[in-house]
């Protein structure tokens, strides 16, 4: 009972701050670069655990956090595309550092290094790409993470009321393709009352009809689904539980951000392609 209390008040609070955080794009920005260089650093931490890794820590989330306030400087038009030749260097920094360390298997070293940045950094910094576009606002990025939210509730209701048909045994066996449909369902439901409430409100800005938002629901559930998954896998190849223990009842910032690693970078891809076919 009372890790199920500690839960929900962290639950809460989690919520309530990244909503407030996209009142503001600063304030979103802010809060985003933190979580993503605390994401890096926890990977990276969990990566130079296995035998033989030995990744570059403090540069890989100085890196990431550079890229996630670089993309935001570009895609609010504050700074030119020169702002990412530091973070290229960097990189470049990263793979030619290896001939000097003489460490006992720089391929898994260049490896971890590379999937802490495209695997974290690349997909948090793309939020910006939605928080920062004219046309989108605030309303698409936290749509996003509201979807995800639906997604996780209604999951876990229809799993656990309906669920008979494991979706994957082997690497989350407490997921049935029942919970995940019914999931599904609730979260177009809710993007069709999303669209309906911009259009009233004006906050449709890219006047995206009610097909296309329950469009973007779909993605945003398939791809949160998997990259759920995706970080299930991790954790299995590591032999862990959590990821962490930095948030109360909810493991670490993997656990909490896994399906928006490759959700966002889905709704991002899903909204250009309207934009431009």
């Amino acid at each position: 009972m009372r890790n199920f209390i500690i839960r929900t008040v962290t639950g809460i609070a989690f919520v309530a701050i990244v909503v407030a955080s996209f009142l503001r794009p600063e304030t979103m920005t802010l809060l985003f670069a933190l979580v993503t260089g605390m994401t890096v650093w926890e990977f990276t931490g969990l990566v130079n655990g296995r035998q033989g890794v030995t990744v570059n820590r403090m540069i890989s989330t100085v890196a990431g956090v550079y890229l996630f306030f670089a993309m935001a400087g570009f895609c609010s038009e504050l700074t030119p595309s020169a702002v990412f030749i530091p973070y290229l260097i960097s990189l470049i920094y990263l793979l030619v550092a290896e001939l000097y360390l003489k460490q006992e298997d720089p391929i898994h070293d260049w490896a971890y290094t590379m999937m802490s940045q495209l695997y974290i950094a690349l997909p948090f910094s793309l939020l910006n790409v939605l928080a920062f576009h004219p046309a989108y606002g605030a309303v698409l990025p936290l749509s996003v993470f509201v979807f995800l939210w639906v997604n996780d509730t209604g999951a876990y209701l229809c799993g656990s009321l309906l669920g008979r048909h494991k979706l994957f045994p082997r690497i989350s066996p407490g997921k049935s393709w029942e919970g995940s449909i019914g999931g599904g369902i609730l979260v177009m439901a809710v993007a069709v009352l999303v669209w309906y409430l911009t259009d009233m409100y004006g906050l449709n800005m890219l006047g995206l009809s009610a097909c296309q938002w329950a469009g973007l629901g779909l993605v945003v559930v398939v791809f949160g689904t998997w990259g759920d998954l995706v970080e299930s896998l991790f954790k299995r190849t590591l032999g862990i539980k959590d990821s962490g223990n930095i948030l109360p009842g909810h493991g670490g910032m993997l656990d909490r951000f896994d399906s928006s690693l490759l959700a966002i970078p889905a709704a991002v891809v899903y909204l250009y392609t309207l934009l431009f076919v």
